[in-house]
């Protein structure tokens, strides 16, 4: 009988399978992960927290109070350290004196505290009603400028005027509000021109005596270019014979006593004459002379005058006119 030969059965070890290293860990995982799902959810990784909205500063955290200062550390700048603190960039540069320029260093100590709120405007003052002026007599629109603390300027533009422009009584001039006028400078007075301090002066009074009497332009010229002629227009304590004062009139045929003839005024109103000349009818003036404003510049100063030379007279017009439009 012929004997089988059978081959010997697995052991049961080898009935194990050996599983490839890299399915063995495929199902490592696998198993980690289910586990995994019955324990506690990991924590969420750390973020950096958003910035605080600009404009609230730390205050807005309850029970903390913010820095005033902050000391510079290296790569700090402005602009950081604005935002950090919740304050404007500008804000911290106005705090410290500093420009969009400026360099920071290490160290430096910065203030944090936000420039004040500047006050609000105080509210206009009501403005001042209209005024206005009428002209009398010796007014000049200087004076009147003067007299309601406004400028000069001011009230020749208020009223379409310039400075070479003439004022008679009765006229109405507008007084515009607004600031007063500055305060006169120490200052000589202004002169015309071919003339000196001591002439204009002289100029000044005999034209605010002329608006005194109401005297036209006409007659202010008159008396102005007759003054120049008599005395240079200065008030002179000599003269021809007993000749005195600007327009060199004589004691001697009853213009006055020398003090009389040397009072500026006085003797200015002389010249002029009319119902307030201080010597009555003893002397007769420019305004005594029937059909004075009719003659000619020469012949009316002559009129009142009676010179040696009276054709002189005539070369003071056209200077007087200057005269009156620079001073009166």
């Amino acid at each position: 009988m012929r004997r089988l030969t059978l081959s010997p059965l697995p052991s049961r070890r080898r009935a194990v399978a050996i599983w490839p290293a890299a399915v063995a860990g495929s199902i490592a995982l696998t198993l980690a992960a289910e586990h995994a799902a019955h324990a506690a959810p990991p924590e969420p990784a750390l973020t950096v927290l958003p910035p605080a909205p600009r404009g609230i500063g730390v205050q807005a955290i309850a029970g903390v109070t913010a820095p005033t200062t902050y000391t510079v550390k290296s790569g700090d700048t402005v602009w950081g350290i604005a935002r950090a603190h919740g304050l404007d960039t500008a804000a911290v540069l106005a705090a410290n004196g500093l420009t969009p320029d400026s360099l920071i260093r290490p160290g430096q100590v910065l203030a944090l505290t936000p420039a004040a709120t500047p006050a609000p405007p105080a509210p206009a003052a009501p403005e001042a009603a209209p005024r206005s002026h009428e002209v009398r007599p010796g007014d000049t629109v200087s004076a009147i400028a003067r007299a309601n603390g406004v400028s000069l300027d001011a009230v020749l533009s208020a009223n379409a005027l310039t400075r070479a422009s003439i004022i008679y009584p009765g006229d109405v001039l507008q007084i515009p509000s607004g600031s007063p006028a500055p305060a006169p400078a120490a200052v000589a007075p202004a002169t015309a021109p071919g003339l000196d301090a001591e002439q204009s002066e002289n100029a000044r009074l005999i034209i605010r005596i002329g608006r005194e009497l109401g005297v036209s332009d006409r007659g202010i010229l008159i008396a102005l270019g007759t003054a120049m002629q008599e005395s240079w227009l200065r008030n002179l304590d000599w003269g021809d014979r007993d000749s005195l004062g600007l327009f060199q009139q004589r004691p001697s045929t009853g213009w006055g006593t020398p003090d009389q003839i040397l009072d500026r005024e006085r003797s200015t109103r002389v010249f002029y004459g009319g119902a307030a000349d201080p010597n009555g009818s003893a002397t007769r003036g420019l305004l005594d002379i029937p059909g004075w404003d009719q003659l000619s510049y020469a012949d009316a100063a002559q009129a009142v005058q009676i010179s040696a030379y009276p054709d002189r007279y005539a070369q003071w017009e056209q200077p007087a006119t200057t005269w009156l439009s620079v001073l009166g």
